[in-house]
C-alpha cells in the first residue's frame, strides 16, 4: 500500500481530484470529516445508549456517573488522535516526500485516525452488543426465519450475524433525500473506519484480525469496493471483496482497546462492583514504572487516585502501541501483520488481568444481564412488527394496522417496492439506529402499554 493514497482526501462525487497543498489550513478536510460525525444526528443518539453499565445508575443517595456510547467514542477519539499525531510524525520523518512532495502534516493523520475513532461505535444498536445478537437471533431462530429463502446466502448472512461495524458503514455513507453519500466523508477517514474490510461470507476465513467480523452489508457492496479500490487496499482473493486493512485501522482500534480496558474498570470501580483497593493494585501493575508514588500517596480521594492512575495508564498504553505500531508499519502495509497492536504489547499479561477482572465484575454483573435480557424481548417485538407489516405491504396483504405502523417509520424505510433483504435490511437498520429508551418507549406502544 502507498500512504499518498491512502491519504486519499477523495468524497462521494467528486469529480476532480483533491490535493493536500490546496487545502484551507482553518479547517482540513480530514478535520471537516470530524465535524460533520460529531454534529449528525446518529452520533447524537449514542448519548442514550449503552456502553455497558444501563442507565440510569443509583448507588447508595446518588446517582453514579457511567460511560454511555458516546462519553466512550469521544474518548477513543481524543486518544486516537494522539496515537495518529505520534505516527504521523515518525511516518514523515520515514517517508518525508509526504510532506516535501504533497504537505501532509503530521496533525492530519491525527485527524482521520480520530474521526474514524469518534464513528467506531456509531452503527451499534441499542442495549449494548447484546443488541446485535438480538437483531442476529431474530432472524437465525426467531419469527424472521420465514424470510430465508427469499434472498442469497451472503443476504441472510448479513441479518443472521447483524454487524454494527457494517450499520455504521452504511449510516456514514447511504444517500439519503438531498444527501447524496451520506455525510461525504474522506476515503482516509472511511478507510481508517473499516475495521472489518469484508462481506459477511465467508464468514472467519482466517486467523487474521481483519477477518474476525465484517464491514459491510451486501446492500452497499458498490460503493465499499469504490472506496477501498481508491485506498490502494490489498485484495485478499480476487472476486471475494476481502481486502487487508488501511494501517490507521490499527490505531482506530487500539484507541478503543486502551479506553475499554482501563475505562469500564474504572466504570466498575466507581460504581463498586470492583474492590477499589484490589483495582487500584491492578492499575498499579500497569503503571508501576511510571508511578510517582509521592504524588499518588498525596491523593487523598478515591477518585483522584483513580484518575492520577487512568491518565497515566493511557498515557503508558498510548506510546506502546505507537511504538508497536512503527515497528511492524512495513508488515502493516503488505497485510503480513495479523493480530491487534496491544496483542505484541509487553503489558499484555496486565492488560489481560484487567480485562479478566471486568468480565467477572461488570459485563457478568446482575445489572448488565438484567439489561441484556429485557433488550432481547424489546428488539424482538419491534422487529417482528414491522417486519410482517412491511412484508404485508410488499405482497399486497396489509392491513390498516400494517399501513399505520408503516407510516411511523421514516421516509428511506417505508419503501416495499424494494428486494424483501433491502427491506427486511432496512428494518433491521431503523432499530439499530434507536436509542435505548426510544426502543423501550416503542415496543411499549406496539403492546399497546404505553399512549
Amino acid at each position: 500500500m502507498d500512504w499518498q493514497q491512502l491519504l486519499s482526501l477523495k468524497r462521494y462525487g467528486d469529480t476532480k481530484k483533491r490535493l493536500r497543498s490546496a487545502q484551507d489550513e482553518t479547517r482540513l478536510g480530514f478535520e471537516v470529516d470530524y465535524d460533520r460525525i460529531i454534529f449528525s444526528s446518529s452520533f447524537r443518539s449514542l448519548q442514550d445508549k449503552t456502553q455497558v453499565m444501563p442507565l440510569p445508575i443509583v448507588m447508595g443517595t446518588r446517582p453514579n456517573f457511567v460511560h454511555t456510547r458516546l462519553t466512550h467514542s469521544l474518548e477513543v477519539s481524543v486518544v486516537g488522535r494522539s496515537l495518529g499525531r505520534i505516527v504521523g510524525r515518525q511516518l514523515l520523518e520515514k517517508y518525508p516526500g509526504l510532506r516535501n512532495d504533497h504537505a501532509y502534516q503530521f496533525n492530519d493523520f491525527g485527524s482521520i485516525v480520530a474521526a474514524a475513532a469518534l464513528a467506531h461505535d456509531i452503527g451499534n444498536p441499542p442495549f449494548g452488543h447484546s443488541g446485535e445478537k438480538a437483531i442476529g437471533t431474530f432472524f437465525r431462530n426467531g419469527q424472521g426465519m420465514q424470510y430465508k429463502e427469499d434472498m442469497t446466502e451472503a443476504e441472510w448472512q448479513d441479518l443472521i450475524d447483524f454487524e454494527g461495524n457494517a450499520n455504521g458503514f452504511k449510516l456514514l455513507t447511504a444517500s439519503k433525500k438531498g444527501m447524496p453519500g451520506g455525510l461525504r466523508l474522506s476515503y482516509a477517514t472511511l478507510g481508517a473506519f473499516i475495521k472489518y474490510p469484508k462481506g459477511s461470507l465467508p464468514k472467519r476465513p482466517s486467523t487474521h484480525i481483519s477477518d474476525k467480523k465484517y464491514g459491510f452489508f451486501q446492500a452497499d457492496r458498490e460503493f465499499f469496493s469504490e472506496v477501498v479500490q481508491e485506498l490502494g487496499l490489498i485484495e485478499k482473493e480476487s472476486n471475494d471483496l476481502r481486502f487487508h486493512r488501511h494501517p490507521l485501522t490499527f490505531l482506530v482500534e487500539a484507541a478503543d482497546d486502551i479506553c475499554y480496558t482501563i475505562i469500564d474498570f474504572e466504570d466498575g470501580i466507581n460504581l463498586g462492583l470492583i474492590p477499589e483497593d484490589f483495582a487500584l493494585e491492578y492499575l498499579i501493575n500497569l503503571v508501576r514504572d511510571r508511578l510517582d508514588s509521592k504524588k499518588y500517596r498525596a491523593l487523598g480521594s478515591t477518585s483522584d487516585r483513580l484518575a492520577y492512575l487512568r491518565a497515566l495508564s493511557i498515557n503508558v498504553l498510548v506510546n506502546e502501541a505507537a511504538h508497536i505500531f512503527m515497528e511492524h508499519e512495513e508488515a502493516i502495509q503488505t497485510g503480513s501483520f495479523t493480530t491487534s497492536l496491544l496483542d505484541k504489547s509487553a503489558f499484555t499479561p496486565q492488560i489481560k488481568d484487567i480485562i479478566k477482572i471486568s468480565v467477572e465484575r461488570v459485563y457478568r454483573s446482575p445489572e448488565v444481564i438484567e439489561k441484556e435480557l429485557a433488550g432481547y424481548r424489546i428488539i424482538s417485538n419491534i422487529l417482528e412488527s414491522y417486519t410482517k407489516a412491511l412484508i404485508n405491504q410488499k405482497k399486497g396483504k396489509d392491513s390498516s394496522y400494517d399501513r399505520l405502523l408503516v407510516g411511523t417509520l421514516p421516509e428511506q424505510f417505508q419503501n416495499t417496492e424494494r428486494s424483501v433483504y433491502e427491506i427486511l435490511l432496512g428494518a433491521s437498520c431503523f432499530v439499530a439506529g434507536l436509542s435505548d429508551s426510544a426502543a423501550v418507549q416503542l415496543s411499549n406502544k406496539i403492546l399497546g402499554r404505553q399512549f
